[in-house]
């Protein structure tokens, strides 16, 4: 019934956004916001002539009557959305990989009480899939989320899946860099990886670089950092060279000061086309008085995440981990 469901508003998704962008002349995922905000409103919209009216009305009438889980909105718009950046040359219109999206909720779980609830903030929400993942599978743990991003065509998206999950999540279209962040009891992000072209605002940030361009994924892990309530938890996926780059003794003493280093899990290598897109999911914790902090890191390589077996023997790992280190 799920897939039946995820199936059908996909393909309403779809079809209808190939037609709005005919229309509109507008990128896919442009249209495909537009077709989220007609099925939201329940009504075309969009000012468009009658016959194109008639031609999105039977596609929604279709699925108008279906009742949709959250996860079937939030899987069937991720679809919609992986096809529209298929050939796509921005460097920031990729997606957090359902998998990794999943394991990171299930790492949430782990982190946060279950006796409090919590407000999330993502740095670089993109199309809302990682936010909207942890929200969905956070068993009443999250109260209030926030997401940042400069990609407004994205941020349309998460926009229109949130409407549709019926979640009261703040989306700020800004750079997440340029504000002062709300406190919240953790912070996750799928970072941006490379150079920050605003000097300006990158010397207000400790991990600025001496000279040059500082790289955007520190001033995010930094950013990050300042946003946390003491005892908070950060969850970023990283690049795996973080630790190796030019920069890298000024990050080790930036986090050193300022937080805890909870985990470092490498994700696997078969997911990324080459080595420099590879990337980990960093665990940290802001410092905070008479916090347990873990005698050893969990440090990690996951196997494939096909690999049934061999994730249940990590996930049983981590779990220990979990126990022994951290008492959850």
């Amino acid at each position: 019934m799920e897939q039946t469901n995820v199936t059908a508003l996909y393909e309403y998704l779809d079809e209808s956004a190939k037609v709005l962008e005919h229309v509109l002349d507008v990128t896919y995922l442009d249209a495909l916001a537009e077709a989220g905000d007609n099925l939201f409103e329940q009504a075309i919209i969009q000012d468009l002539a009658s016959e194109r009216k008639e031609q999105l009305l039977p596609l929604m009438e279709r699925v108008s009557s279906m009742t949709f889980t959250k996860e079937d909105v939030r899987k069937a718009f991720q679809l919609a959305v992986m096809k529209g950046m298929k050939g796509v040359v921005q460097p920031n219109h990729s997606m957090t990989p359902d998998a990794v999206s999943l394991f990171m909720s299930y790492l949430v779980n782990k982190l946060q009480k279950t006796d409090s609830k919590g407000d999330v903030l993502d740095l670089a929400v993109g199309s809302g899939n990682l936010l909207f993942s942890i929200c969905n599978h956070a068993e009443g743990r999250i109260d209030k989320a926030y997401g940042f991003e400069v990609d407004e065509t994205l941020l349309k998206n998460a926009f229109a899946s949130a409407n549709l999950q019926k979640h009261e999540i703040q989306l700020f279209h800004q750079d997440s860099l340029l504000v002062n962040m709300p406190d919240v009891h953790l912070v996750v992000a799928d970072l941006p990886v490379g150079y920050y072209p605003k000097d300006d605002i990158a010397r207000t940030y400790d991990l600025k670089a001496e000279s040059g361009h500082s790289y955007i994924h520190h001033l995010m892990i930094e950013q990050g950092i300042r946003a946390l309530q003491p005892g908070g938890f950060g969850l970023l996926l990283v690049p795996n060279f973080i630790f190796e780059s030019d920069q890298a003794d000024k990050l080790h003493a930036y986090l050193k000061e300022h937080a805890v280093v909870l985990g470092l899990l490498q994700l696997p290598a078969s997911m990324f086309s080459n080595k420099q897109q590879q990337k980990s999911i960093l665990m940290i914790q802001k410092k905070a008085e008479k916090m347990k902090k873990p005698q050893q890191a969990l440090l990690a390589e996951l196997p494939s995440f096909s690999n049934v077996t061999a994730m249940q023997e990590m996930m049983s790992s981590i779990n220990k981990w979990f126990k022994e280190q951290l008492g959850r």
